[in-house]
């Protein structure tokens, strides 16, 4: 079973031990949203920058099967809480292990969020997500957020970081996602902390390109294994360009003036 999961996990990160991660699963909270109009098109170009992998929805995942190929492919298997509900007081596990091996899933991402008031729900959910993931040999991202959303001027400290990502490793996750503290040597910390690999996430949509490559890179240098970008890639005007310029960052070490300049 060790070995099924490993070739899961190169499907997901490259011969290098890194990835580059796209992520397309907004739309099931938020809806509409601009730039995945076309989820299709948006696959197909960001494959063709040298994306490694695509965390997306069931539904995404089922339709566009032939434009993912054989790409790394993680499912989002929580929500059930959209921005049209006034309380959004919630998370569950909508999805399980067998739904994400039935479309053909490399992995599987759901949230973490300590110090929030969905401590208790998301970190139950996790742990039984890893127990029953564990059974079928299907690695589990976390995504780790001290507070959740709910003051990240408050909760989103270096120690904080570090504190929810350690916490993912101890529930069994395979990968955690997280915010980058906002310099190396801080984040140094945090992957010093963390005994499984972590990737950085783009966060919300930033109109200066040169500062996402600047994180990336940063997240890099102090040790992390890839990033997750989503709304930074696909509503940019052009996606392929931009996940070419990351993807030099990741796998080639490439600085933010080189990969600037594929832009």
């Amino acid at each position: 079973m060790n070995g099924t999961k490993e070739r899961r996990m190169r499907r997901i990160f490259g011969a290098d031990g890194k990835t580059l991660i796209v992520a397309l699963d907004h739309a099931l909270s938020m809806g509409p949203i601009p730039g995945l109009e076309n989820p299709g098109a948006v696959i197909e170009q960001v494959l063709e920058g040298g994306a490694d992998a695509i965390m997306t929805t069931y539904g995404v995942a089922s339709r566009f099967a032939a434009a993912i190929g054989g790409a790394g492919l993680i499912l989002r298997v929580d929500g059930g809480v959209s921005t049209l509900s006034r309380e959004r007081s919630g998370l569950s596990l909508l999805y399980g292990a067998r739904d994400a091996l039935r479309l053909g899933a490399d992995g599987v991402v759901c949230m973490g969020f300590p110090g929030s008031q969905l401590e208790a729900q998301t970190l139950s959910s996790l742990a039984n997500l890893v127990a029953q993931c564990r059974e079928w040999a299907l690695p589990v991202l976390a995504e780790m957020l001290p507070g959740g959303f709910e003051d990240p001027a408050r909760w989103w400290t270096a120690g904080n970081i570090a504190f929810a990502c350690r916490l993912g490793a101890e529930l069994g996750a395979d990968v955690i996602k997280t915010r980058y503290t906002g310099d190396p040597e801080s984040f140094r910390r945090v992957v010093a902390a963390t005994y499984v690999p972590i990737v950085v996430l783009g966060g919300v949509k930033t109109n200066a390109v040169d500062d996402l490559l600047r994180m990336v890179y940063g997240a890099m240098q102090a040790g992390a294994q890839g990033a997750v970008i989503g709304r930074n890639i696909y509503q940019h005007p052009e996606p392929k360009k931009v996940t070419a310029a990351l993807a030099a960052i990741v796998h080639q070490g490439a600085t933010p003036q080189e990969a600037g300049e594929l832009l």
